[in-house]
């Protein structure tokens, strides 16, 4: 049986409004949820983008990112053979930290022996499978396998309740005088099952208006 789930539509605007009256004034002054899975990705793709976002701000990965890419001419994104030729000295100068590039080593070499999934059988599997098998990577913790959840696979019930940007989301939604522990969110959040990852994505874009 396949998880892949039917695209963010109304029906997730409709319950949440419905719901939670705080989420429900969020979402109106926000307007249709705009997320849009890259499907297109790999899952090797995904955890080295993720991993390269871990602990900085969305411009500092991005220069990062554009240099490693820059590594590779012509291709969008390197696969996992490719970096069988880039030193760890050359990884490092493109802004990744030891621990980042000992993390992008061990994602490379799982996903080049199958430990790593192809998105054809990640598809077929629940959430917490996926969280389970990809968090034995080095570097790659719950999180990282939830932001590959939702933008990549478009997974519609995920709460990444560690993220510092849903939590400082929820503080401000809910009038919070401090950020709320993952636990208070994970609970408070199961009145929006099954429609958690549009529930985020609203808390997210709370910073922005």
């Amino acid at each position: 049986m396949s998880h892949v789930p039917r695209p963010m539509n109304a029906e997730a605007v409709a319950h949440l409004t419905r719901v939670d009256p705080v989420l429900g004034r969020v979402i109106r002054r926000v307007g249709p949820p705009a997320l849009r899975p890259q499907r297109r990705r790999s899952p090797f793709e995904s955890l080295v983008r993720a991993v390269a976002n871990q602990q900085l701000n969305g411009k500092a990965a991005a220069t990062i990112l554009g240099r490693f890419c820059g590594l590779f001419p012509g291709k969008p994104f390197p696969k996992p053979e490719d970096l069988a030729g880039v030193t760890d000295a050359t990884l490092r100068g493109c802004g990744f930290s030891g621990a980042k590039v000992a993390a992008i080593r061990d994602i490379t070499e799982r996903a080049m022996t199958g430990r790593i999934p192809t998105s054809r059988v990640l598809a077929r599997w629940p959430d917490e499978r996926v969280v389970e098998v990809l968090t034995e990577a080095r570097g790659v913790g719950r999180w990282t396998v939830e932001m590959l959840l939702i933008f990549q696979m478009g997974r519609p019930d995920v709460l990444p309740a560690d993220d510092f940007g849903v939590r400082t989301g929820f503080q401000r939604a809910y009038g919070l005088e401090s950020l709320p522990a993952p636990k208070a969110v994970l609970a408070h959040g199961e009145r929006w099952r099954p429609h958690r990852t549009t529930a985020s994505w609203y808390l997210w874009r709370v910073l922005d208006v």
